[in-house]
């Protein structure tokens, strides 16, 4: 079977590998020159399916726990270390809150949170424990994807126009993104921007997320003492650069999570704008000749894995409705 998957964010590259493991001819298409140029390249890369049921529907939850495993069997440095979540001390009521519509928790109290987090030790009373989530870093991920994708023999053709294909390309499956919104005029943009900062004087070993009352926000831990600092949420298509009023938002947040990080040296600011359908959750498209895997809203990490192997399996049996006509 031919496909040609267009687009190499997170979800295209999940579905390009998984096409190629079940024994597709696969070719890539990107038009950008380089990897890295879409939203995937900003994301947090957390596998936190329990956290996002706070305003996920409960398919999120169900498909997103399968993740850590697909990841783990695909890409390096996957941390199993859970999320912790915690809130300023005069609003611990957002941790009942937070308790109430989410599950995989266990209530954790001082002690407990600076056994987890010692460098947050006497900040916060209470906590939620998530010990069943786990984090990726996704450049080196994606990095580790394109890689497999050149072992399995997957043509890569980055710095080409994938909008119009002809039969040659076989089963076209679309995952743009919202540069597909020509197409999928139903989906609309979620602008996110986040920051990522290096500092030596804070040691943190998994996502936290802290339920600050203006901008509740996440902070990921990387390599060599950088953190990645996100997201805005913000209801708009522009992919311009990250506002000043963001940028203090975010900051100010990580400050009250920790003083040290104003300290911090900032590396990046950056900004881009994820693809979501009205109700926020993905779904696989057919329309003028393709299949379209969008809508990823902010689950593509979460939910890539799950989505690829249905677009997977479509895409085979449409390459067989083309043989049998």
């Amino acid at each position: 079977m031919l496909a040609t998957v267009v687009g190499a964010g997170v979800v295209g590259l999940t579905t390009a590998l998984t096409l190629a493991e079940r024994g597709a001819t696969v070719a890539l298409v990107e038009r950008s020159q380089a990897l890295g140029a879409n939203a995937s390249w900003l994301a947090g890369g957390m596998l936190a399916p329990f956290c996002e049921g706070e305003s996920a529907p409960p398919a999120v939850v169900a498909l997103g726990a399968r993740a850590i495993d697909w990841w783990e069997a695909h890409a390096p440095g996957v941390v199993r270390a859970g999320t912790l979540v915690v809130a300023p001390p005069r609003d611990t009521n957002e941790i009942d809150r937070f308790a109430a519509r989410t599950s995989g928790h266990a209530r954790v109290d001082e002690g407990q949170i600076a056994a987890l987090e010692p460098d947050l030790a006497g900040r916060f009373r209470k906590g939620l424990f998530f010990a069943g989530e786990g984090h990726v870093d996704p450049r080196a991920a994606m990095r580790a994807l394109v890689e497999s994708l050149r072992e399995a023999g997957v043509e890569l053709r980055f710095g080409a126009d994938g909008s119009a294909l002809g039969p040659e390309a076989g089963v076209v499956v679309d995952c743009r993104g919202f540069a597909a919104r020509p197409d999928l005029p139903e989906l609309r943009g979620v602008r996110g921007e986040m920051i990522r900062v290096r500092i030596s004087e804070v040691r943190l070993t998994r996502p936290v997320r802290f339920l600050h009352p203006r901008i509740p926000l996440y902070v990921v831990p990387r390599r060599d003492g950088e953190y990645m600092i996100g997201a805005t949420m913000i209801e708009s298509a522009d992919k311009g650069a990250v506002t000043v009023r963001s940028a203090l938002e975010m900051l100010g947040a990580a400050y009250a999570l920790h003083p040290a990080f104003g300290e911090a040296e900032i590396l990046e600011m950056s900004a881009d704008v994820r693809p979501a359908y009205p109700d926020n959750e993905p779904r696989i498209v057919e329309r003028v000749g393709r299949i379209f895997v969008n809508g990823f809203y902010r689950h593509g990490f979460l939910l890539a894995p799950a989505f690829a192997k249905r677009a997977a399996t479509l895409a085979f049996e449409r390459a067989e409705d083309r043989v049998a006509i």
